[in-house]
């Protein structure tokens, strides 16, 4: 099977509230400092599902990236865990990009590694929790998508897949070429052992521009009005009373007049 797996370096969703910081007039959120991003954790889930179906069907697994530089991680460590091969699109003109925009760029880069049968992406992103880039992506390549995803099992060109629902879960049969976005239900993220880990330092990840790809920056799709942390304030009322049933008596008077109660 040829695999690709989409990935997104985020902010570290383990960071601190009280070093989480945006710059309001440019709309963007400012890196705290010593704290690295990381790869986004249902990404990690995606690419432990790509390296389980390597496992069981082989073939080879490619990483591709939209984001700056500093995104080589997040694909040196897709590489460490068991994928082939990196791709990283940094270009200045995807800065800030959309979600349609991301899912344009995807679709272009999938278009130049190559025929493939399977793209696995999370089943959302943890910065901005749209989860509007897979099924964009689909769209615009032309091949069914699944989403969220549980399960998958391969049967010759069919997948069986497994898809959450309210209520518990679905199993779909999708052809392939198709687009699954993974779920943290599906597994649980391996580490990477020291020889992947090697391995993937030495490894080199392919770079590609707009100009590489032939793709345009095209226009957003949704603008971004406003980008700020909320204040949040809250009031404390002391109910008393001179015994704890006057007290329990003074606390459902109050509940009625809010009419909690």
């Amino acid at each position: 099977m040829n695999i690709i797996v989409c990935v997104k370096q985020v902010q570290d969703p383990e960071t601190p509230a009280s070093q989480f910081r945006v710059d309001e007039a440019a709309k963007k959120v400012i890196p705290p400092p010593g704290i690295p991003p990381t790869v986004n954790q249902y990404d990690a889930n995606a690419i432990e599902a790509a390296v389980q179906l390597k496992e069981q069907h082989g073939g080879r697994i490619t990483v591709i990236s939209l984001g700056k530089d500093t995104a080589r991680d997040a694909i040196k460590q897709a590489l460490s865990m068991g994928c082939d091969a990196g791709l990283l699109i940094d270009d200045p003109a995807f800065e800030d990009a959309d979600a349609y925009q991301t899912a344009n760029v995807l679709a272009a880069a999938i278009k130049s590694v190559g025929d493939y049968d399977l793209i696995l992406c999370g089943r959302q992103a943890s910065d901005w929790d749209q989860a509007q880039v897979p099924q964009g992506l689909a769209e615009l390549l032309g091949i069914p998508s699944v989403t969220p995803v549980a399960g998958i099992e391969v049967t010759g060109t069919t997948l069986r897949v497994k898809r959450l629902i309210e209520d518990g879960y679905e199993v779909l049969e999708v052809p392939m070429p198709a687009l699954l976005a993974v779920s943290n239900e599906a597994n649980q993220p391996r580490y990477p052992t020291l020889k992947g880990i090697m391995a993937a330092a030495r490894a080199k990840v392919d770079v590609k521009s707009a100009a590489d790809l032939g793709v345009n920056a095209v226009g957003r799709k949704v603008q971004l009005l406003r980008l700020y942390v909320p204040k949040v304030e809250s009031q404390i009322e002391w109910i008393t009373g001179e015994t704890p049933e006057e007290q329990a008596a003074n606390l459902a008077r109050r509940l009625r007049e809010e009419r909690v109660i």
